[in-house]
């Protein structure tokens, strides 16, 4: 997998051969009458054709043989827990909490990343585009002469366990735990695993992923544009009996057979790609005085609502960095707020509450559902000794935060088995340190 070539940037214009097959780009434009090597031209379209010049993007793709080449689209059995019901549920304005996701058995039953797919919570609809869900995907197995896309939106994808080898119609990609890939929509892709794996997807049926503005900050920071990477095209030449699409179409799951890989994109250029970000390169930006910062300062990508500066979803985490504020409660603050914050750790344990938040497994604090440091961090942070230090260290915690509230489903809920019923617990012994005499 180390051996996969990036084009580097974000939102770049890029052009890619598979370098088997020099000069497979036409010249000067898009669909020649005949393509070279008599390749099929196809459009992949990621926005309406007469989308702002700023929001438009597409890709043209230089094929063996036309998506079209399919034959009906059929329900697909699998992935029985992978579905938007919002509202099989009573809403639950708790605050959740969900022990580590069961990671699969190597010795096991075999499982692959579709039929993995269990959705958690979510919001909206996809046939009118608006909403997001979000799913834990645990498989020990790889999509053997399969592929998958999504007609309802863009999937983010966190590994937390194990690394994810990523064949899509542009090119291969590696992504280990603490990095993370974007499949925008209609993109197809097959993941191939050595070991069990398990990990986050935050589906946005809105626009697509973008860069935060960065405003005040000036020109650099955040994630630089520079470290995202897009793999350069490579196809495979292998004709296969029954070869399956999956398609996940207004909610629900379909596949088709054909006779030959989806694979078979030998050249193409365009703006309407995967890409890979590992969350090691992210710039921190703090306050280097007094007071805890509002986590959008973590932002790492964002799917804009048509609100100003309000999200669908923020793609937010946590990193190592350094903490110098002077009388500040550093911790992050007690709070309520106007989004829905679902979070989960990659690795190490999470500052805020080190104790029963683990790897593998998230919270879920709903709109105006309050929330904060447990009992251990207050008490602790409120008689540290404030001299700088590094926090977050070997740990990589991330959050979903999104303006629409959010329902659980079942799985979620009850089925998955995994939810914490002592979460509430760890406020439960705070007291009440008014005084009436100011120290």
């Amino acid at each position: 997998m180390s051996e996969y070539k990036y084009l580097s940037g974000f939102g770049s214009h890029f052009s890619s051969e598979d370098e088997r097959y020099p000069s497979s780009l036409p010249v000067g434009q898009n669909s020649p009458q005949v393509c070279p090597y008599e390749l099929y031209a196809e459009q992949l379209s990621g926005s309406a054709f007469t989308a702002p010049r700023t929001e438009n993007v597409r890709t043209w793709l230089y094929r063996k043989l036309p998506s079209a080449v399919h034959l009906p689209f059929q329900p697909f059995k699998g992935a029985e827990y992978f579905r938007q019901n919002w509202d099989e549920q009573p809403p639950n304005p708790n605050q959740l909490r969900w022990k580590p996701f069961d990671l699969l058995s190597k010795d096991g039953k075999r499982v692959d990343f579709v039929e993995g797919l269990h959705t958690v919570c979510g919001a909206g609809d996809p046939r009118s585009r608006h909403g997001l869900a979000i799913h834990i995907y645990s498989c020990n197995g790889s999509m053997e002469s399969s592929a998958f896309y999504n007609s309802d939106g863009d999937f983010l994808i966190v590994p937390q366990q194990g690394v994810l080898d990523i064949t899509t119609e542009l090119g291969r990609m590696s992504v280990a735990p603490n990095e993370i890939c974007v499949i925008p929509q209609g993109i197809r892709f097959a993941v191939h695993v050595d070991s069990p794996s398990r990990g986050y997807i935050l589906e946005v049926y809105d626009g697509h992923f973008v860069l935060p503005d960065l405003g005040p900050i000036g020109a650099n920071g955040l994630a630089n544009p520079r470290d995202f990477e897009t793999p350069v095209a490579w196809f495979d030449d292998r004709d296969v009996k029954d070869f399956q699409v999956i398609s996940k179409f207004q909610g629900g799951l379909f596949v088709a057979k054909q006779n030959h890989t989806v694979f078979d994109v030998v050249a193409w250029h365009g703006n309407y790609v995967p890409f890979k970000y590992d969350l090691s390169k992210f710039m921190v930006i703090n306050s280097v005085s007094f007071d805890h910062c509002d986590p959008s300062i973590f932002t790492v990508l964002t799917c804009p609502s048509l609100r100003a500066g309000t999200a669908i979803a923020d793609f937010v985490i946590f990193p190592p960095r350094w903490s110098v504020q002077e009388h500040t409660f550093r911790p992050p603050y007690y709070h309520r707020n106007c989004m829905s914050e679902f979070m989960g750790l990659i690795l190490g344990r999470y500052e805020a509450k080190e104790d029963g938040f683990a790897a593998g497994g998230a919270t879920l604090h709903s709109m105006m559902t309050p929330h904060g440091p447990d009992v251990k961090c207050f008490e602790g942070a409120s008689s540290a000794k404030l001299v700088p230090e590094r926090v977050a260290e070997g740990t990589q915690a991330f959050m979903f935060e999104s303006s629409l509230s959010l329902a659980v489903t079942k799985w979620g809920e009850e089925t998955c088995q995994k939810l914490d019923a002592a979460y509430y617990e760890c406020w439960q012994a705070l007291k009440n340190n008014f005084q009436i005499t100011q120290n």
